[in-house]
């Protein structure tokens, strides 16, 4: 347990001094804080693909709900981005209720696919109400000086802070839902339903609110990146590769149910597309996505668990070489 609560220490510490040894402001910087904030999205996904074993490819939609929530009511109100992101919170939470409600008796592909077809139709419904959410033209967040009001600054480091905080509260989140009483009903349901509906667990009441407390972190990190980014239209904010997949992949490259897993998978992911994006987007067409594609299958092959269970396995490789070194040493000695 100390050992644990040492490594987070550790991490949390690097995190927080790394803007200070980045001298490029610019590019880096924006992909370190994209890396944020998909892992605080991939801790938000986790709670219910990674504990309940519920692969949503769906998420794209409680994230696109947040991103044009707290912008129109900026907008049309002067309402800050801090407070239109706890309705937008509340808004993903009820589309999450809503979707949750038909779709949790479903399992496997067919729950994946009708998230899916959840998140495709709010695209559709963002592409057509041109009157709300300005149609395929897409929005733009309202201009202003520095204003941590509006959550707007010139320096990329107030954003890097402000994401670092978004992860720090889904990872607290995650690691209390997975110890807490909801963590294990959540277990019991990944493990076996039949046996959970024995045992005494609602399993539908179980998946339904993890599902709601999952979409509601979505919507607050589509808010973090509407004021980011400034710009946004239905096919980034409602994106089913962009958002929906990779926040799932995040998850199951880093390692599925744990808390360090979204955060390794971010760190991972992104900036080895980008790598790769920069190195061979000059070569023939889709080199660069087939080279992405290959390491990300490697990795899988590898060890199915992720990173986080192949980099187990090999540290305790290690130390069973080590020891066996150790003992035979011993041995020799004597």
């Amino acid at each position: 347990m100390k050992s644990t609560t040492a490594k987070w220490a550790i991490l949390a510490l690097l995190l927080c001094i790394l803007p200070w040894f980045m001298k490029d402001q610019g590019y880096a910087m924006r992909v370190i804080i994209l890396v944020m904030l998909f892992a605080a999205m991939g801790q938000a996904w986790n709670i219910v693909g990674g504990l309940a074993n519920l692969i949503s490819l769906g998420h794209a939609a409680f994230f696109g709900i947040g991103c044009y929530t707290s912008t129109i009511l900026l907008i049309r109100f002067g309402i800050s981005p801090w407070i239109g992101m706890f309705a937008a919170m509340l808004l993903a939470a009820l589309a999450g209720a809503i979707l949750s409600l038909p779709t949790m008796r479903l399992r496997g592909h067919y729950f994946a696919l009708a998230t899916l077809a959840f998140g495709e139709v709010m695209r559709a419904i963002a592409n057509t109400w041109s009157s709300l959410t300005g149609g395929p033209v897409g929005i733009s967040v309202p201009l202003s000086d520095n204003s941590f009001w509006l959550m707007q600054f010139k320096s990329s480091i107030p954003y890097y802070y402000i994401m670092l905080g978004a992860l720090a509260v889904t990872t607290l989140i995650f690691i209390i839902v997975s110890r807490s009483k909801l963590g294990y009903r959540l277990r019991a349901v990944k493990a076996n339903p039949e046996a959970a509906e024995v045992i005494g667990v609602d399993t539908m009441r179980t998946k339904i609110f993890a599902a709601v407390l999952s979409a509601g972190l979505m919507g607050a990190c589509g808010t973090l990146f509407a004021q980011f980014n400034f710009f946004f239209d239905p096919d980034t904010a409602f994106s089913l590769a962009g958002i929906s997949i990779k926040v799932a992949l995040v998850c199951i490259i880093g390692g599925l149910g744990t808390a360090a897993g979204p955060i390794i998978g971010a760190f991972f992911i992104l900036p080895v597309e980008e790598l790769f994006n920069s190195l061979l987007a000059g070569q023939a067409a889709g080199v660069s996505q087939l080279a992405y594609g290959v390491i990300l299958i490697t990795i899988i092959l590898l060890e199915p668990r992720g990173i986080t269970a192949l980099t187990d396995r090999l540290a305790q490789r290690w130390r069973t070489k080590k020891e066996a070194r150790k003992n035979k040493l011993s041995w020799e000695t004597k």
